[in-house]
């Protein structure tokens, strides 16, 4: 009886999800569908964070200088790198007139690194906009015209476009999508530009935003502590009346986001926790979610069930293949779907590690420095 009412549960759960994700997600316009303007052409600064990005910088930083814009300028914050980002950030600031660079030395309390060294760029400049994003992002040539003339026919205050992932590894990208179908569920990010709607979407590969509301939200000062600043600063934006909306740019703006899965594990631990607001009852309620409707359902069904309860398996399967495969803004692949048991595993493991790790050291370390669990929680 047990493991019949698990069965519909879990079969309504695949159900709704698909229908809610893949509906809602086509309310996202796609930033190629934006055309391009000559008219309204503000003043933007593209402020980049970089500490040690050697690897990536190269390839990012000159697909960032040579947009096709005619009134923006880069300004790259290298905060306390020690590998060759220095060496690369000399030679590309003499082959791009467009292109400043700032050094931090030192990191003030209270205080994380990227947050800081995006705050000093936002002090070091006047420009109308400004464009936060990371140093492993690649642009096309017209995205930020299209992304600014859309600011500006939508009266938009803050925009955020979500960026494509690229990997050559199947593992990773099942594991990729199956955070993206948890985040998009979580998030809801058709919602942000309902201006009733207290949801907000942000991401590090693109965070455009007016001064003025920049500063009516607190700027990084407000969010000084948080690992997922770029969330935060959406959510800071929109709780200051500020108007926002999302695009998908998955061909428009890419990202290598992580080489493999460890390296996925590694880059959420050090943020997950805090989005479960460093509760550790939230954290323990997204770990048996996550094993009950993502790793259990099909091999405990299949192997127990009778045969109504493996036919309800086989529609679970097949509204898995369903969303993998028409996921909005994941790229996804069908047969991604075969691999949602192990990424969810995956999931599951990185949840309750960052939550453990985060309690027995009383706080993270990021980036070569130790944050308490305290300072981290008073910025929550």
């Amino acid at each position: 009886m047990l493991l019949t009412i698990y069965s519909i549960l879990a079969f309504l759960y695949w159900a709704f999800l698909t229908l809610y994700l893949i509906i809602n997600g086509r309310k996202i316009r796609h930033l190629s569908s934006i055309e391009t303007s000559a008219s309204n052409q503000p003043s933007v600064v593209i402020i980049i964070a970089v500490r040690n990005e050697e690897y990536a910088l190269r390839d990012a930083l000159t697909s960032v200088c040579n947009l096709g814009y005619p009134n923006f300028k880069v300004l790259v914050v290298n905060d306390r790198s020690t590998d060759n980002t220095g060496k690369i950030l000399g030679e590309l600031r003499e082959k791009y007139s467009n292109l400043s660079v700032i050094n931090i030395e030192t990191l003030p309390p209270g205080w994380l690194g990227k947050n800081h060294a995006l705050y000093t760029g936002s002090r070091s400049s006047t420009e109308e906009f400004l464009l936060f994003t990371d140093a492993d992002v690649l642009f096309q040539e017209d995205v930020l015209n299209k992304a600014i003339h859309y600011c500006f026919k939508n009266n938009l205050d803050h925009l955020t476009i979500l960026p494509g992932i690229i990997s050559s590894s199947a593992m990773l990208k099942s594991v990729v999508t199956t955070f993206v179908i948890m985040l998009t569920a979580v998030q809801r990010p058709w919602a942000a530009k309902i201006k009733t709607s207290k949801t907000s979407m942000g991401v590090g590969a693109f965070n455009l935003v007016k001064r003025e509301v920049y500063e009516r939200a607190g700027t990084h000062k407000a969010i000084a502590m948080r690992p997922d600043d770029d969330l935060k600063l959406a959510a800071s934006i929109k709780a200051a009346g500020g108007t926002t909306d999302v695009l998908y740019g998955l061909d428009e703006i890419q990202v290598e986001w992580y080489d493999s899965v460890r390296e996925f594990i590694d880059g959420l631990m050090k943020n997950l926790f805090s989005g479960f607001r460093y509760n550790i009852f939230l954290a323990a309620g997204g770990a048996i979610g996550t094993l009950l409707f993502f790793v259990l359902p099909l091999p405990v069904i299949l192997l127990f069930g009778n045969n109504v309860e493996r036919i309800l398996a086989v529609c679970i399967l097949m509204f898995q293949v369903i969303l993998y495969g028409n996921m909005p803004g994941s790229n996804g692949k069908w047969w991604n779907a075969f691999l949602s048991i192990y990424a969810g595993l995956i999931m599951t493991y990185i949840i309750i590690k960052a939550t453990i790790i985060n309690l027995y050291n009383g706080g993270i370390y990021w980036r070569d420095t130790f944050y308490s669990l305290a300072e981290l929680r008073k910025n929550k």
